[in-house]
Order: C-alpha cells, then sequence, then structure tokens
C-alpha cells in the first residue's frame, strides 16, 4: 500500500474510533444522569464540558484527574456548588474523562 493510501486509512480508523468513544459517552453523560447538571456548550449547574476541557487542555495528568473526579466527585473547583461522586466503573469515567478532553 502507498503511503497516502496508508495515512487515509489510519486517518478513517481515527474517525471512527472518535465517532464511537463520542457515541459511548454521549450515552454515558445520559444513562449516569450528567446532563442533569451538565451541557456540552454552556453552563447549566456544572460547568459546560467544552470548560472542563479548555481548563485542563494542557495538564499532562489530565485524562487520569478527570477519572477521579468524576469518580470522587469535587467541591470548590467551579464554585461552592459540590459535584456528588458517581457511580461509575473505571472504564465508564476513562470513557467520560477521554471525551471531554476531546471538546474543543
Amino acid at each position: 500500500m502507498k503511503p497516502l493510501a496508508l495515512f487515509v486509512v489510519a486517518a478513517a480508523a481515527s474517525l471512527s474510533g472518535a465517532a464511537a468513544l463520542a457515541a459511548d459517552a454521549q450515552q454515558l453523560l445520559k444513562d449516569k444522569a450528567c446532563l442533569a447538571c451538565h451541557t456540552v456548550d454552556k453552563k447549566l449547574v456544572g460547568p459546560a464540558y467544552k470548560e472542563v476541557a479548555a481548563k485542563y487542555r494542557s495538564r499532562k495528568d489530565a485524562e487520569a484527574h478527570l477519572t477521579k473526579k468524576i469518580k470522587e466527585g469535587s467541591t470548590g473547583v467551579w464554585g461552592q456548588v459540590p459535584m456528588p461522586p458517581n457511580a461509575v466503573s473505571d472504564a465508564d469515567a476513562q470513557t467520560l474523562a477521554k471525551y471531554i478532553r476531546a471538546l474543543k
């Protein structure tokens, strides 16, 4: 296979992987009631996911940090309203963290 063809195949695989991640994460956001307090692009009770992505974009451990925050909750990062701990698996929390980090 020629280099350009390999690039096209790799890009298509990457896009389908990103689409699968987004679909999985969006279903988790619904199933775990995350959307009761958050939206992708505007503040509700908690910050918009795009704001979260921007805040942690330069952090090297952002995915692990967000995974922990999703599972354990937090207080005082975005104001006085606490985010309660969420009963999600490590894998689900990591899926959500990856999705949030990918938002622009």
